[in-house]
């Protein structure tokens, strides 16, 4: 009698075996496999194969050069580079030395070691088991550390040793070996902020890299591996034991003798700082918002444009922004710090309205960061006064009011919540024209236009200026400068070339073209010409000019008029915390034909330490008038084609100077308009009267 019982688990891998069987999974797995394989090799292929390896050498040998306005060379960009030396300039040590530490096989194989696949695959699975998700080294060849630093990041990723490899064979397909070692020497990092072995050699041993012995060529290949670690300078001890060891491997490759490398392991490490860094990013905030640009604007890389050669075309003016630098370093041109010693801040813009090129930026004083906060660019504050030409006067315009209109000038409230805004000091003179209003940046009468012209106009005109604004900001607050998200000295100074170029906004920016190291055009001029919005029509733009020109005449911005010149603009300023002595921003915004400026000042965090006292401090006045007489002379000097409102209006203006004939009946034909316009209010009033009296 069997008692033996039925295995449940053999009789499941029975059947599982025979399933295997049937539907021959195992070559359905090695298809699958082979598949990925496949797939893998073609992504990497074509990967390699569109990337630009032929303008590698080009790109590594030039920095990334920006171009002004007129063509003339601005300056470099900070790079991964210094300076590139062709091979026959390197010492042969050196060339020995690297590739003994780093690359024995470097002439006999084709980017990759086959070796050094092996171990990465092993340290890759090692790593897994020990759950660390990188790979500690791989044998990684020059050409394939080449790549890494020119096209990959440093992630230590199967993936991007994937990458790598195919790159290198690419690149091995491309270039000689005495071009990839030239490239890889030029390219690599010695600490300290030196790149290539000849900055190296004069940053630590004073020679050129020419002329570096075998013990000194053998002090910089031991850097490679770690730069910090073994820098002569700062580690000595732990830099000299490498060095010997590096000696060593040149005698087992028999670039050294044996009782050479004895002798020269046996000599004192000296060294001897001969370097001198070019700083050659001359204009730090404009060149850091060309980099923005090309990054936002044209999908470029940080690590492209500062190390692939390019050649950047700009609107920069050089004058212009030396001039305007040259102010910003100069503290008499700002109020004093505050008492804890936190420095008032101020930022400043200059954009050709015609092309919406921008030719001049500082975004802050101090000491500059690469690609840091950038006030003029960046910044988000409350523009004030400065938007009433934006949002209340230019809609007035274009809806039938005239620059000479007589507007309510009283202390009023609006609303259920009483909304009640105040002028300066407390002072109403019941009527007032809208050329004096805004010249004297008077809030009454502002505030009572835009609420007869309609919220809806004054909102959806300063939408139209490009001013970023939202539903939350549809309020009478509007007509103040009263917005949540607020502006920069750029998006303002954007918005008033509108003004400039007879009613048309201009777009600013930096770049004109951009050409590649090998000469290939990556961003044309067409792709980089101004976008251009009809704002409002050209009438229009030209009558907010002639109110604006009082502005300087005998405005508030009467301090900042620069000596022999016609401008207009506008003036602003914001309360901090309701005191009306304590001010959080002050803006002034002028511009003519040429050219448009705007400056603001104030500080990164305002508070009841940090504040600048009163609207008319020391400060923001004598900076935009010393801005302004540094620029107008690089100007075309082009001359507004109107004359001051206050001039028109009292009809003293020369004939001759405001476009003539067809100014003067414009002119008349604006003088009929508004008469028919009173007539009909006076015919408006009789009529309400007669109906009051037979109610």
């Amino acid at each position: 009698m069997n008692n033996q019982q039925p295995n449940p688990g053999s009789g499941f891998k029975a059947r599982l075996k025979r399933f295997w069987r049937r539907f021959q999974l195992t070559r359905w797995l090695i298809v699958l496999v082979l598949a990925g394989v496949f797939l893998m090799s073609g992504y990497l292929t074509f990967m390699a194969k569109t990337t630009d390896v032929g303008n590698l050498k080009a790109s590594l040998e030039n920095p990334t050069k920006i171009y002004d306005r007129h063509n003339q060379k601005a300056g470099t960009l900070y790079s991964q580079k210094g300076t590139y030396v062709p091979l026959k300039q390197i010492s042969t040590s050196v060339q020995s030395a690297v590739i003994s530490t780093e690359d024995r096989n470097f002439y006999h194989e084709h980017g990759f070691s086959v070796k050094g696949i092996a171990r990465a695959f092993y340290l890759y699975a090692k790593n897994k088991v020990l759950r660390r998700d990188y790979i500690s080294g791989g044998g990684s060849t020059l050409t394939q550390q080449l790549v890494k630093n020119a096209y990959l990041t440093q992630e230590q990723t199967f993936t991007r040793k994937f990458k790598e490899l195919f790159l290198s064979v690419e690149v091995e397909n491309v270039y000689s070996k005495k071009d990839i070692l030239s490239m890889y020497l030029n390219n690599a990092y010695f600490d300290k902020g030196v790149w290539g072995v000849q900055d190296a050699a004069e940053r630590y041993f004073g020679v050129s890299a020419e002329q570096l012995s075998v013990p000194q060529a053998a002090t910089l290949a031991g850097m490679l591996t770690n730069p910090s670690g073994y820098n002569p300078v700062d580690h000595p001890q732990a830099s000299r034991q490498r060095r010997n060891v590096v000696l060593g491997l040149m005698a087992e490759t028999g670039a050294i003798t044996s009782a050479q490398a004895k002798q020269y392991q046996a000599t004192a490490l000296t060294t001897n700082d001969a370097y001198t860094y070019k700083n050659t990013y001359k204009y730090p905030y404009f060149f850091d918002a060309v980099i923005n640009e090309a990054i936002s604007k044209y999908g470029l890389t940080e690590s492209e444009i500062m190390n692939r050669g390019y050649k950047i075309y700009t609107t920069l003016d050089q004058n212009n922004q030396k001039q305007m630098q040259t102010l910003f370093k100069n503290d008499a041109y700002f109020p004093a710090n505050a008492s804890d010693g936190t420095k008032v801040q101020a930022a400043s813009i200059a954009i050709d309205p015609n092309t919406g090129g921008v030719e001049a930026v500082v975004g802050g004083r101090g000491q500059h960061v690469f690609r840091g906060y950038n006030r003029a660019t960046q910044m988000r504050r409350q523009p004030g006064s400065t938007i009433k030409p934006l949002a209340v006067y230019t809609p007035a315009l274009e809806n039938g009011y005239y620059y000479d209109s007589e507007l309510t000038d009283k202390k009023k409230s609006y609303g259920t919540n009483n909304y009640t805004p105040h002028n300066y000091g407390g002072v109403y003179s019941g009527k007032i024209p809208m050329y004096q209003a805004l010249a004297q940046s008077t809030n009454a009468p502002a505030v009572w236009l835009l609420n007869k012209i309609g919220i809806d106009k004054g909102y959806d005109s300063v939408k139209k200026f490009g001013l970023p604004v939202t539903k939350s900001d549809k309020n009478l607050a509007l007509a103040l400068g009263g917005l949540k998200t607020g502006v920069s000295p750029q998006q303002l100074a954007q918005a008033y070339t509108a003004f400039a170029n007879s009613g048309e906004m201009s777009s600013a920016h930096y770049i004109r073209k951009i050409v590649d190291a090998s000469g290939n055009v990556v961003v044309d001029t067409q792709d980089s010409a101004a976008k251009t919005t009809q704002v409002m029509s050209s009438k229009t733009a030209k009558q907010m000019t002639s109110v604006m020109m009082g502005v300087f005449n005998y405005g508030t911005g009467a301090t900042a008029k620069p000596y022999g010149y016609t401008i207009a603009g506008k003036t602003g300023s914001t309360e901090a915390d309701g005191d009306t002595d304590a001010t959080r921003d002050k803006w002034i915004v002028g511009y003519t034909p040429d050219v448009v400026v705007a400056t603001w000042e104030g500080f990164d965090n305002t508070s009841s330490k940090h504040h600048l006292e009163n609207v008319s401090g020391t400060g923001e006045g004598p900076l935009f008038q010393a801005e302004m007489q540094g620029i107008l002379p690089n100007t075309k000097g082009t001359s507004f084609d109107t004359q001051d409102a206050s001039t028109l209006a009292k009809g003293t203006g020369s004939s001759s100077s405001s476009s003539d004939i067809w100014d003067q009946v414009q002119q008349g034909l604006d003088n009929a308009g508004k008469s028919f316009n009173n007539a009909a209010d006076k015919v408006k009033s009789w009529w309400e009267k007669a109906k009051s009296y037979v109610e």
